[in-house]
């Protein structure tokens, strides 16, 4: 029996706050669907923004040593990410946004001709992402880019992003807890995950055979 992994990456420094809470969420039906699960808090590792050295270019991994480095292997082996990050002015949080451009290590470009590209998962074969942007206001508008500052670069990388959650109306910690219909929408997509990594492990068993 193939082990699916997932990963669960927090772009919170509340760590039970809203985001938490969410991606916690949409692990344990994960889980329920046979995944293994593992919740990453960003804030729990010490790391620099990209500076664009392009010391990634030559073997695909990011040359800077600092926490990074201790997250680069669970993306690896993880199947399937699970990105959920509050709205900071329209966007993702600092922390989700130097963590996304520590990911440009997977970005493969011809060394004579920078518009021959990949990304390493490209080679290495389809993954998979769920994606969770969460505001306080009521309108999706007011989220502004955060969901796609996520799964744009998601997509980017390799990832089939599928499902992009727009929550809203959720400032105080808990408050999602008593928004019946977002954890049914959190948890349908989890679900929608698992089973899409499930029926990619099936297809290769059947072409095997």
């Amino acid at each position: 029996m193939i082990t699916i992994k997932i990963l669960g990456i927090t772009g919170s420094k509340r760590k039970n706050g809203n985001t938490s809470i969410l991606i916690q969420k949409a692990l344990e039906q994960a889980k329920k669907e046979g995944a293994q699960i593992e919740q990453l808090f960003l804030s729990d590792y010490q790391y620099a923004d990209c500076n664009g050295c392009e010391g990634c270019g030559k073997d695909y991994r990011c040359i800077v040593n600092d926490g990074m480095q201790k997250i680069y292997p669970k993306i690896l082996e993880a199947d399937a990410l699970i990105l959920g990050s509050p709205t900071y002015f329209y966007n993702v949080t600092a922390l989700m946004k130097a963590f996304i451009d520590r990911l440009y290590c997977y970005e493969i470009f011809d060394k004579d001709d920078r518009s021959v590209w990949m990304p390493l998962n490209e080679a290495l074969g389809m993954k998979y992402a769920l994606v969770i942007a969460i505001c306080e206001q009521q309108s999706t508008e007011d989220l502004g880019f955060t969901d796609q500052a996520m799964s744009k670069p998601l997509e980017a990388l390799g990832y089939r992003v599928t499902d992009s959650l727009k929550i809203i109306h959720a400032f105080n910690k808990g408050d999602v807890i008593g928004q019946p219909n977002t954890l049914k929408l959190v948890k349908k997509a989890s679900k929608r995950l698992v089973k899409t990594v499930q029926l990619r492990e099936t297809v290769m068993e059947h072409l095997k055979g």
